[in-house]
């Protein structure tokens, strides 16, 4: 089958999957053009012309390029591709011996408290652009809340007259998360403010721009990259960071893992138990800065 056929019918697959969020999609997608680019390079267009060989040349090349977890994903989409062709056509699988170490879990980079209110800061309220930016960056902290899930917010799934919002997540699985009051009161000044003004046509999108349109990914990631220079802050943090930073303020408040397992919808504890490594290391950290013990153990030890 042709190389260019068969990622296109995998791909069609996975669209029409249960349970299986864009994100996840647009990532096999990426990591399948770069095998497939490979391959043509070394004038491959069929599967069946595809050997073991190939995709560890392809592996070694991976690896002086990107961090370890990226390779360990690209291998995962490359095995999960051929398993599609072997289990549907009966294809030769050349991907039966490459394995995928999950190795160790990093820890999280979070924002401080601190830290997300000099960011909060640099927002001034009254400038129409600031207002939108600051209310999604709110949202997607105060919430907990996926960058695509903040995007894709419809004016249906919040409740601001309750406080909270329902948002449907990965595996169509459903949570019901409480609106903090310094975030529900930028998003009812936001929908009072802005979205009537900017609104161009009939739209359920919580979020536009000043042009009625739909607001992205890009744009947040973007945007959060400019505060966080504003700010002055060193950390490069991300949408998905601020996620981070939700749950381990939760965590260090007092909040019960498996209730933050259900506002951030992770479907297995020991996913969000991360944050309890967080919180350890956190603890840590401020035992050697201020314990006499640890000072004296220090000092013995130069």
């Amino acid at each position: 089958m042709k190389l260019d056929t068969a990622i296109k019918e995998y791909m069609i697959s996975l669209s029409s999957s249960q349970g299986m969020s864009d994100n996840t999609i647009s990532n096999y997608a990426r990591d399948l053009n770069k095998y497939r680019d490979y391959l043509k390079e070394k004038e491959i267009e069929d599967t069946n012309n595809i050997r073991e060989d190939d995709i560890f040349s392809f592996i070694d090349l991976l690896n002086k390029k990107y961090a370890q977890a990226t390779v360990s994903r690209i291998k995962t989409s490359i095995r999960n591709f051929h398993r599609f062709l072997n289990f549907k056509y009966d294809f030769k699988d050349p991907s039966l011996n490459i394995t995928v170490s999950k190795g160790e879990k990093r820890l999280p980079i979070y924002a401080t408290k601190s830290e997300i209110d000099r960011l909060m800061s640099v927002f001034d309220d009254e400038i129409s652009q600031d207002l939108l930016d600051h209310t999604i960056l709110e949202t997607i902290y105060g919430l907990g809340l996926r960058v695509s899930e903040c995007c894709n917010l419809k004016t249906n799934q919040i409740n601001l007259t309750d406080g909270f919002v329902k948002i449907l997540g990965k595996g169509n699985k459903e949570r019901v998360i409480p609106i903090p009051d310094t975030t529900r009161r930028l998003m009812q000044q936001y929908a009072s403010n802005l979205r009537g003004l900017w609104l161009k046509k009939s739209t359920n999108r919580f979020f536009i721009n000043h042009l009625g349109k739909p607001i992205y990914s890009e744009y947040v990631e973007k945007m959060l990259r400019n505060t966080n220079i504003k700010a002055g802050i060193k950390k490069h943090l991300t949408p998905h960071k601020l996620r981070h930073s939700y749950a381990t303020h939760l965590l260090e408040g007092g909040a019960d893992l498996r209730v933050i397992q259900e506002l951030l919808g992770h479907s297995d504890i020991s996913t969000t138990e991360i944050y309890t490594h967080v919180e350890s290391e956190r603890l840590k950290e401020s035992y050697l800065k201020a314990h006499p013990l640890a000072k004296t153990d220090s000092l013995k030890n130069k």
